[in-house]
């Protein structure tokens, strides 16, 4: 009722009466937000995102004001992807009706749902192949994209821009690596030694200097597919609300969860000519792709904890994404090693 009150206000709070409300629905699919599909009597179909209170140990740290970050990647996406155009926000958190934001909807279903993972099998391989290459196209036009406050996340929730993609990486490590700290998250190692290890691979960071858009979060919850079978596409991109100014590489990691994304030989021929150049993967990319893979799955373990997920589900991260993490920490160690 609480989340159904504040919605409500938040539509009141643009000028929408109940008169020009046709429907409401809960989205699924989020652990953070609240997220509502509204639709209206002009046609128009909205979604009402609207974040949890900011209360002391329900929040990681990078995670103050997210809906800051996510208008970001919305606006400065433009027109290289199919994302949901910003209609109204406030970002707030003092604002009466506190933060939001209001966007429209894109078309289609999650590709999870019908790629045979998350729900039905319905998508061939053939066209499961063409929609590998038509992201490809569309991940590398984001990339293109070029900050210019500097490398880290919009909303300033770790401090301010920093000028290097290292310094960026250092506080964002640190920073889950203290909530490890403070939560008491079960790590495969102590937070000392991977602190220790990710710092004596960070001057491989110095091999970033353009801080790119990055979403980090491009697993296929959310990427929706549209159209009728045989002639889907990418509907949208959306929940921008992680994206950071980065590596590009760190893409990669969401895009091939728990896998190599240099075999996904279809996404990698559509990047290469979205970005006209094929992406090579030398000892630097490898390096900083095994350091962006323990930044994901560090996330994924501490999250548990402030979430207060049932038992049962945080058995079953432990079992998927603590191995993840320990094989991520070896293969920066064997990097490491084969430098020296």
């Amino acid at each position: 009722m609480q989340s159904e009150d504040t919605t409500s206000a938040v539509l009141r709070s643009v000028g929408v009466t109940k008169d020009r409300i046709a429907s409401v629905a809960p989205l699924a699919g989020g652990t953070f937000n609240t997220v509502t599909r509204v639709s209206l009597t002009d046609g128009s179909d909205w979604v009402v995102k609207i974040p949890p209170p900011t209360t002391d140990g329900t929040l990681m740290s990078y995670e103050r004001d997210l809906l800051v970050n996510e208008v970001e990647f919305y606006s400065r996406a433009g027109d290289s992807a199919a994302v949901p155009r910003v209609l109204h926000s406030e970002l707030d958190p003092d604002a009466p009706t506190g933060p939001y934001v209001i966007m429209s909807a894109c078309p289609g279903r999650p590709w999870y749902d019908i790629s045979g993972a998350g729900g039905d099998r319905v998508l061939s391989d053939a066209e499961e192949r063409r929609l590998r290459n038509e992201l490809g196209r569309i991940v590398a036009r984001l990339h293109s994209v070029t900050g210019t406050g500097g490398f880290g996340y919009p909303a300033g929730a770790l401090g301010p821009p920093a000028p290097t993609w290292r310094q960026a990486f250092t506080a964002m490590t640190d920073a889950v690596l203290a909530d490890a700290d403070t939560y008491r998250a079960r790590l495969p190692r102590p937070s000392a030694d991977i602190r220790a290890l990710i710092a004596a691979a960070s001057p491989v960071l110095g091999d970033v200097t353009r801080p790119a858009l990055v979403h980090f979060d491009l697993w296929q919850g959310n990427l929706l597919v549209d159209g009728e079978p045989g002639a889907r596409t990418i509907g949208g991109i959306i929940d921008g609300e992680r994206m950071f100014w980065g590596d590009p590489v760190a893409d990669f990691v969401s895009l091939a969860l728990f896998a190599n994304v240099e075999e996904d030989e279809d996404f990698l021929a559509g990047y290469g000519s979205g970005s006209g150049q094929p992406l090579v993967f030398d000892a630097s990319v490898r390096l900083r792709l095994a350091l962006y893979r323990c930044y994901l799955y560090l996330i994924m373990l501490v999250e548990t904890v402030p979430r207060r997920v049932p038992q049962e589900h945080l058995d079953q991260v432990w079992k998927e994404v603590g191995p993840q993490l320990e094989t991520a920490l070896a293969d920066v160690e064997a990097a490491l090693r084969a430098r020296d």
